[in-house]
């Protein structure tokens, strides 16, 4: 089960074994990480997420956060550091509302803290500095309509923000932490079919993903599929063909200024060029397996 995507590695889970994996893929490395006895009763049964990440400026050490909570028992996190090889201490907070984690919803760091969306009404925050877990709820006042959805973002400053469509219609909002209760500011509300082409409002529009660095999201329509700017609100179109049925996972690599030079250049494109052969292959077996059917 995919995780999520950050600082240029990847983050799965594997039940059976009770393992979670980073992988590095313009390194090709893999680290397989065996989930702490006791923080799941049951692998295939009870909800883990988590997210995986790097400090700033250091590419050689990364550190995975896993959450887990069923709805009934207290919600648990424990962080792994490559640095130090271990996972450190659970962190147990007995929320107030009712807190159930889903496999696979992706993540979102910002302002320090990781945020994840857990229900329609509910965001899990885990706060990296103070190692500490609490339920933040969406803005109360957002748009209805016959289809809507949402995601955690980064909101301009660096801030938690918030991403609700309705329909076709986008509201983009802002968390305030100045004040004690920490409340939501409407920061713009977008008409999206304005800035698509002709014929993409024939059907509803799908969000399939969010990158938090570079602040973009991902739509899915039957004209194809588009990427918005969400602070120039400009879309860009990456696919002519709207696939359906595939799972979007953005990935963001990591440069550091005077680290690899030429050499990790010439790795990136080694493993694009791999990257895209694989690619192909997979489409051509696709197509090959569909000779001869018309559905």
């Amino acid at each position: 089960m995919t995780l999520g995507w950050r600082h240029g590695l990847a983050l799965f889970y594997l039940p059976d074994p009770r393992q979670v994996v980073v992988w590095d893929p313009l390194a090709g490395a893999q680290h397989r990480l065996d989930i702490p006895e006791g923080f799941v009763f049951d692998p295939s049964e009870d909800p883990v997420n988590g997210a995986v990440l790097r400090a700033a400026g250091d590419i050689d050490h990364f550190q995975v956060v896993l959450v887990t909570s069923d709805g009934g028992r207290p919600a648990l996190a424990c962080v792994y550091s490559s640095e130090t090889g271990l996972w450190g201490d659970f962190i147990s907070a007995q929320l107030q509302s009712a807190t159930m984690v889903h496999w696979g919803e992706p993540s979102v760091l910002a302002g320090g803290c990781i945020y994840w969306l857990i229900s329609v009404t509910s965001i899990l925050e885990f706060d990296l500095d103070a190692q500490s877990l609490a339920v933040i709820l969406v803005p109360p006042d957002m748009l209805t309509g016959t289809s809507h959805q949402s995601t955690v973002m980064r909101a301009q400053g660096g801030g938690m923000g918030f991403l609700h469509v309705a329909d076709f219609t986008a509201q983009l909002w802002r968390r305030e932490t100045d004040d004690c209760d920490g409340s939501w500011m409407l920061g713009a509300t977008v008409e999206l079919n304005r800035l698509l082409p002709p014929g993409s409002d024939n059907e509803a529009l799908r969000m399939i993903g969010y990158a938090e660095e570079n602040n973009v999201a991902f739509f899915w329509t039957v004209v194809g599929v588009f990427m918005f700017n969400l602070q120039s609100l400009e879309p860009t179109r990456l696919s002519g063909i709207g696939i359906s049925g595939y799972g979007y996972h953005p990935f963001e690599t990591v440069y550091t200024p005077g680290i690899g030079g030429g050499q990790a250049l010439n790795k990136r494109r080694s493993w694009w060029k791999r990257w895209r052969q694989h690619i192909r292959g997979l489409f051509s077996c696709a197509r090959g397996g569909n000779d001869g059917d018309n559905t």
